[in-house]
C-alpha cells in the first residue's frame, strides 16, 4: 500500500511542473503572435491601403484578446500564486489609471514586485517597476512616477 503511495505521489510531482510549463509556452507563443501582429500592422502602415490597416489591426485584437484569456485560465487554475498576505501601507487605497502621476512613496523600493515573471506578467521596461498597491498592482515609470498599466483586483 505504501509503495503504491509513494509511486503516484513521484508521478504527480513529475506531472505537475510539466502542466505549468505547457501553460507558460501557450503564454509565451500568445505574446510572440501579439508581437507578429504589431509588425504587420507597422508593415500595412507604411506598404498597404486603409483596409489592410483594418484588418491588421483586428487581428492584433484578437491576439490580445487570445493573450487575456490564457492569461486568466493559468490565474484560475493557480488560485494559490495569486493569493496574497496582508497588505499594509500608510496611505489610503486609491484607484490609479493609465497615465496618472503618483508620488515616490507608492512605488518605494518595500512595494515593489520582484518575482513579476512568477504571476506571467511581462517584463518591464527600461525604468520601470511592479508595484503592489493593496490588491491591484501597478507598472510605474520610476523616473516620472507616471502608471503605464494598472491591473486592477491582480491579488483575490
Amino acid at each position: 500500500m505504501k509503495t503504491k503511495f509513494l509511486i503516484a505521489a513521484v508521478i504527480a510531482s513529475t506531472l505537475t511542473p510539466m502542466a505549468a510549463q505547457a501553460q507558460t509556452r501557450e503564454l509565451e507563443r500568445d505574446r510572440r503572435e501579439v508581437r507578429e501582429e504589431r509588425r504587420d500592422v507597422k508593415e500595412a502602415r507604411r506598404y498597404g491601403d486603409r483596409d489592410d490597416v483594418r484588418d491588421e489591426r483586428r487581428d492584433v485584437r484578437d491576439a490580445r484578446q487570445e493573450y487575456r484569456e490564457d492569461w486568466r485560465e493559468y490565474r484560475q487554475k493557480n488560485r494559490r500564486a495569486f493569493q496574497a498576505t496582508r497588505f499594509n501601507a500608510p496611505f489610503r487605497y486609491r484607484t490609479f489609471n493609465n497615465g496618472v502621476n503618483i508620488g515616490a512613496s507608492y512605488y518605494a523600493p518595500r512595494y515593489r514586485i520582484g518575482n513579476y515573471s512568477n504571476y506571467r506578467l511581462p517584463n518591464p521596461g527600461r525604468y520601470q517597476t511592479y508595484v503592489r498597491h493593496y490588491n491591484d498592482v501597478l507598472l510605474v515609470n520610476t523616473r516620472t512616477g507616471r502608471v503605464v498599466r494598472a491591473y486592477r483586483g491582480f491579488y483575490l
